[in-house]
């Protein structure tokens, strides 16, 4: 295990350090919303992909004036930012939920410079009860309570910060339902071309799709990739995830559950897993236990099939650690399959080789940009990481 690799993993259990601050790029702080940052670009821009990084790009090109325009393949903006308001008394982040940094970095990446983060109410999230499952016991270890520490939206969620204050400034640029199937930078600009056959011409390009999308070749270029960054995306993966949240009549479970004991946890490199209490810290009377599940832990429940064989699967196990508790209190639930999810396929960029990221990153040909959370130096596979990938893009494109 890579030391980034073990930093992510503690950072994901909460044991690392997880005020570290926002670390925003150069771009945020000395290019975009810096008034004396100029610019003699005045092209079109095409940007793919309407997740964090393609709004937040978006976001950016709007306040210096540039033409822009969003190809989204689903009916929807968001990418892995997903809420539901249907299912409790309180909105259920089914995709990105942690803020893995400070507060103050949504005010920084929506250039209002304090708004963001003293309008959105968010809570010090430090679970208090902790218990590991070694698949025959619970042992309480709430000492863990003393190492993890982050933030969490209280009555809000990622998506409502997107909503509120990046797509009001792209919506009408925003065309959906448009999967792109070919880039074409052979000329002196950039064609797209979508499923429908549509075509679509720029000066610049920048994607912002998941990885899976550039691994599985489902996007084809011309000319080719060049084979160093070919290589560099044979270095990451983007593995199974998933997300289940089950409502039930009491709380019978502590604040946090984590699978097997903690020296495996931290040491094994198959993926993370963790139970949890979504509704702590949050304003509801409701009572609502979560997955979240990446990598090979997630894989044995995308393998069930359906939904409901992965929640079937989910609550088997559950009764299992509780003596049948779960299925005495259960109410109802929600599975967010992101393998399964159409345009996306698995959860965030997982890296074999982090030297190849820069090589991944990379402009083609001056006209070919990318940004996402797999791109960002500091803070990959976090909602913000992906903003500020796509203010470097931005800014590279404009310088």
């Amino acid at each position: 295990m890579t030391r980034q690799e073990f930093l992510r993993r503690t950072a994901a259990l909460g044991l690392g350090a997880p005020f570290l601050g926002s670390l925003l790029s150069s771009c945020a702080e000395d290019g975009i919303f810096n008034p004396e940052f100029t610019t003699n670009f005045s092209g079109r821009v095409l940007i793919i992909g309407a997740g964090s990084a393609g709004l937040h790009a978006g976001f950016a090109l709007r306040q210096f004036g540039i033409d822009f325009q969003i190809l989204e393949a689903s009916n929807r903006f968001g990418g892995r930012v997903k809420k539901t308001d249907d299912f409790a008394d309180f909105p259920i982040d089914l995709g990105a939920e942690w803020i893995h940094t400070d507060p103050s970095v949504m005010s920084r990446l929506s250039g209002d410079g304090s708004t963001a983060d003293s309008d959105v109410e968010t809570i010090r999230y430090r679970p208090q009860s902790y218990f590991l499952w070694d698949g025959e016991e619970l042992r309480k270890r709430d000492i863990l309570r003393h190492f993890y520490a982050e933030y969490k939206f209280k009555s809000t969620t990622w998506y409502d910060y997107l909503e509120q204050y990046i797509v009001p400034q792209v919506r009408d640029r925003i065309t959906y339902e448009s999967p792109i199937t070919a880039v074409d930078y052979s000329g002196d600009g950039v064609v797209v071309t979508t499923l429908a056959g549509e075509t679509y011409e720029a000066d610049r390009v920048i994607l912002t799709v998941p990885l899976t999308q550039l691994k599985q070749s489902a996007i084809q270029f011309t000319p080719a990739l060049p084979t160093g960054k070919v290589s560099a995306l044979d270095q990451v993966e983007m593995p199974d995830g998933l997300k289940i949240f089950v409502q039930f009549r009491e709380q019978f479970y502590p604040d946090m559950t984590i699978d097997g004991t903690l020296p495996e946890y931290l040491t094994e490199e198959d993926g993370d897993k963790a139970i949890y209490n979504a509704a702590f810290g949050k304003d509801t009377s409701d009572h609502v236990l979560a997955l979240f599940c990446v990598g090979a832990h997630a894989s044995e429940y995308v393998e069930q099939g359906s939904d409901d064989a992965i929640f079937e699967y989910f609550m088997a196990e559950l009764d299992e650690m509780y003596d049948g508790a779960a299925s005495e209190n259960y109410m109802s639930h929600v599975v967010q399959n992101w393998t399964a999810e159409a345009y996306i396929g698995g959860s965030y960029a997982h890296y074999q080789d982090y030297s190849a990221q820069p090589t991944l990153g990379e402009p083609v040909d001056g006209k070919v940009y990318f940004a996402g959370e797999a791109y960002s130096q500091s803070d990959q596979s976090t909602v913000h990481g992906a903003g500020l990938s796509a203010y470097e893009a931005v800014e590279a494109i404009l310088s």
